[in-house]
């Protein structure tokens, strides 16, 4: 459990590749190592790194669909090389890096993109994509949905493609939903209102209507966009956190934890853990948590799950890696890595692996395959993250973005807390995180 919510925390992690040389291996030797010089084959074996953060059952079916992969092929080997939770994934790309060493290829979110870019660390794909022996049709590449398509392109360039993603979702208990004559929530008024009906005493257990993230400051900018607003200006470089649509969302979400209607996980550490218990009768949480909440509900509570409840606006974040392939890497590796990422993201693999990992398919197409909807058909939960595509936004490509997630972090957990007004948290989130960007900026 506390790895797949480490997805979740993982951008609160700040780290800077501005120390690193603008220089790689092949730079030094061949010039630009971001000239696409692709070639019509491989003639010879390849044997290629790919540095991810995979555990448990996420790790075993990547491990499967690598080893499908690795026979389908000639001249190409891709070897796995789990490099421990995100924060270290992180830290040891950074290293690398510095030392002239990276891996050929390896997960990245789009803050660690934006910073690698800067240092001309990644590879430019958009000549793979369009390459006319091993590219994607302009079907294929807008079969990708849009909000993953549009999170990894910079300055109309395609950096990266997308992997593993996920959004929040409303899990409910439904015995309790049933026994309350409360219908799932669809806007703020009626989440409100279903969290009050649900909070009750049961015999010396107090049950809270809904439940939120230890991590919630994460995901506010949703709240955010839903009350109409948003909170980062990218083309100005500016942090839009203390407006009139933040405090709307702020007090909304802090009405609720003040009048006892609902919770933080707490001591829980996650919020899995009491829903489970039947402590909660709902609570937002992400659609990979989807076999984590199955195995702490199981022969306790029913329960199912729903998309969010929209305010003005339907809004949900889809966070998740990519796959990025490094600048250093030959001509020939990068073209295995582009292969294998070509593999990663079809529609049978993408369908794979969202149906073993609580992820949601990366390609439109994926969603009309038998085995999609025969999966969905029994298991509705595991549909419900992809009814939100249209409603799906990804965080801006700004220089700073992890101090912009430790403000929010630390300041809107503080209000719910109690430590603070909703308008000190705003004021000093809004400051904390600006200095971050124009510190980064600099």
């Amino acid at each position: 459990m506390k790895k797949f919510l480490l997805l979740c925390l993982v951008s609160v992690f700040a780290f800077s590749l501005v120390a690193c040389s603008n220089t790689t291996k092949k730079d030094e030797s061949k010039g630009s190592s971001n000239e696409a010089k692709i070639p019509e084959k491989l003639t010879k074996p390849v044997t290629i790194e790919f540095w991810h953060a995979m555990s448990g059952n996420l790790e075993d079916t990547l491990k499967a669909m690598t080893d499908d992969f690795n026979k389908s092929q000639k001249n190409i080997t891709v070897k796995l090389v789990n490099q421990g939770a995100y924060n270290d994934l992180s830290q040891k790309l950074m290293a690398a890096a510095k030392a002239h060493n990276s891996p050929v290829m390896a997960q990245a979110y789009e803050d660690w993109m934006t910073q690698y870019i800067q240092n001309h660390l990644i590879t430019d794909l958009t000549p793979y994509i369009k390459d006319k022996n091993h590219g994607w049709s302009d079907e294929e590449l807008n079969d990708i949905v849009s909000v993953f398509r549009d999170a990894n392109t910079w300055d109309g360039k395609y950096y990266g493609v997308p992997f593993n993603k996920s959004t929040e979702i409303l899990y409910y208990n439904t015995d309790m939903f049933k026994e309350n004559n409360v219908k799932v929530p669809t806007t703020w008024d009626e989440f409100q209102d279903a969290a009050k009906k649900l909070t009750k005493k049961d015999g010396n257990k107090k049950v809270v209507g809904i439940g939120f993230e230890n991590s919630i400051g994460l995901s506010f900018p949703t709240y955010v966009r839903q009350a109409g607003g948003q909170t980062i200006n990218e083309k100005e470089n500016k942090v839009t956190i203390n407006t009139p649509e933040a405090k709307d969302a702020l007090n909304f979400l802090n009405g609720m934890v003040s009048d006892g209607t609902a919770r933080l996980a707490g001591e829980d550490g996650y919020m899995s853990g009491p829903f489970g218990r039947g402590d909660v009768a709902m609570y937002v949480g992400s659609s990979a948590g989807l076999s984590f909440v199955a195995k702490e509900a199981e022969g306790k509570i029913h329960w199912s799950a729903a998309p969010l409840p929209k305010g003005k606006e339907a809004a949900t974040a889809f966070q998740g890696t990519n796959l990025a392939i490094f600048s250093s890497a030959t001509d020939d590796e990068k073209l295995a890595a582009w292969e294998y990422m070509k593999f990663l993201t079809s529609k049978e693999q993408t369908a794979r692996w969202a149906k073993a990992t609580g992820y949601v398919p990366v390609r439109t197409s994926a969603l009309d395959t038998p085995e999609w909807k025969e999966f969905v058909g029994k298991t509705p939960e595991y549909g419900v993250a992809v009814q939100q595509f249209d409603a799906g936004y990804y965080d801006p490509h700004i220089q700073g973005k992890s101090g912009v997630n430790d403000a929010l972090f630390s300041e809107i957990q503080a209000v719910l807390l109690g430590q603070k007004s909703v308008d000190q948290g705003l004021q000093d989130a809004e400051k904390s995180a600006q200095d971050a960007v124009d510190k980064a900026s600099k």
